[in-house]
């Protein structure tokens, strides 16, 4: 196939081609494919949400130029080091259990999926795709030969199966009720007023197809946050709706969630019906307004004084299963510092965890029983000028290949106006969708 050369861009020894894309949503699943042979890649889609915020509509980085993984324990030093004086693309994630190093916790429950607590790579290729063009960065390779191969590779096709994934939770729904009712006597106490409690679901000798299963997701469950990323045996397959934190210049801006309501898309009064209710609900902006206290106070810790503010309280936006309450907080950073030190003043997570932080990273620990790992973290990216951006993994399905286990995760925020029961179902609602995926999608068995 012959194309025109548009745009030629020199970034370190980086170098950018563009080439015209005349079927966007072709080319992205051949890159799909395309990206499956390689080891170490991350895939992040915006799913062509309209937001002022969007950058990037489609980025993949495919291939390991060079690498870090750490513990925690040094890794926000280490990632500093790693970084210092590259002026090039690097893209990775923050496991949750980071915060043993940045709240000097400890972690002694078991994980099966066993994700480094940070992995970043420089990639050997970046691919960047839009509506019109997609453009590809290599520093040797030819690149035309390289968009040869990405259309040359076949669109995948879902094979939808009778074979189900044998799903076990390690909360019966009487233990999370239970559990439930204990943190609601911590916040009674005045031990905390907010606290993301989360269960596990698992399944023990599963055989998945990634690629399958990832395009069967992102088919139910399209997202501005969506992520798939694979470091070797391990695979996350994310539709996460969440944005983390990113920079942009001197800005900073975090969109934490807190407040859901499922879709009725069949029956549109109805529909906005619950959309109005989630908007006027009590509860959910108390929990809302707590989380945006925290992000304010995290953002307080590297921003200018007097800059944090919060561009939109309460917002609500509609995804293909559920409403959702969203706000957006943002602050200015002055110059000379270093971007892992945005990272390490605001993680973890603040939607994720809850407040007053410190005593609930302790309450977490103590009540949730297996360790979360790259559940609640963050995947994204770093460019070469230090701009960046992260979502929150959520909506996640992790899997070890090794191993063959495979999990998802959900939680809730408890208040003092929280519900046992409503907070067990409101789980189930948030990972619907990878049910759907797993009882009746791509695995093989």
């Amino acid at each position: 196939m012959t194309v025109a050369l548009m745009k030629t861009k020199m970034t370190s020894e980086r170098v950018f081609i563009s080439y015209p894309v005349s079927d966007f949503r072709k080319i992205k699943l051949q890159m799909l494919n395309w990206c499956s042979r390689f080891n170490i890649f991350c895939f992040l889609d915006n799913h062509e949400y309209p937001s002022s915020f969007t950058t990037h509509e489609c980025l993949l980085a495919a291939g390991e130029w060079d690498s870090l993984s750490a513990s925690a324990g040094s890794a926000f030093k280490k990632l500093r080091d790693f970084s210092l004086g590259r002026k090039e693309w690097m893209f990775g994630h923050f496991a949750y259990d980071l915060k043993n190093e940045t709240d000097k916790m400890y972690s002694a429950n078991p994980d099966g999926l066993q994700f480094p607590d940070l992995y970043f790579f420089i990639p050997e290729f970046i691919l960047e795709l839009n509506q019109d063009q997609l453009k590809i960065g290599t520093f040797h390779r030819d690149h035309s030969s390289i968009f040869k191969e990405i259309m040359d590779c076949p669109i995948p096709s879902i094979k939808i199966t009778e074979k189900q994934v044998g799903i076990n939770a390690r909360f019966s729904r009487q233990q999370y009720v239970e559990t439930v009712n204990q943190l609601g006597l911590h916040i009674l106490r005045g031990d905390c007023y907010e606290i993301n409690f989360c269960q596990e679901f698992f399944a023990e000798d599963a055989r998945l197809d990634p690629v399958l299963t990832y395009l069967r997701l992102s088919q139910i469950s399209p997202t501005p946050f969506a992520a798939f990323y694979r470091i070797r045996d391990k695979w996350l397959l994310c539709a996460s709706p969440e944005r983390y934190l990113k920079r942009s210049g001197d800005t900073l801006i975090s969109q934490p969630i807190k407040g859901t309501r499922l879709r009725n898309p069949l029956h549109a009064q109805t529909d906005d019906q619950d959309k109005e209710a989630l908007y006027y609900s009590g509860k959910d902006r108390s929990e809302n307004v707590m989380v945006v206290d925290l992000v304010r106070n995290d953002l307080s810790k590297i921003c200018l004084p007097g800059s944090v503010k919060v561009d939109e309280l309460f917002g609500i936006y509609s995804f293909p299963q559920v409403h959702q309450m969203i706000s957006s907080i943002s602050g200015k950073i002055g110059t000379g510092g270093h971007w892992v030190d945005c990272i390490e003043a605001t993680f973890p997570i603040g939607s994720m965890t809850g407040a007053p932080k410190k005593r609930v990273l302790e309450l977490i620990e103590q009540y949730e029983n297996r360790k979360r790992g790259l559940f609640s973290g963050a995947v994204g990216y770093v460019n070469p000028e230090g701009d960046f951006d992260f979502n929150v993994v959520i909506r996640s399905i992790f899997y070890n290949k090794s191993n063959r286990y495979l999990s998802y995760q959900a939680g809730s925020a408890i208040t003092f106006y929280s519900d046992a029961q409503q907070e067990y179902e409101e789980c189930l609602l948030k990972v619907s969708a990878i049910k759907k995926v797993l009882t009746a999608g791509s695995i093989l068995f």
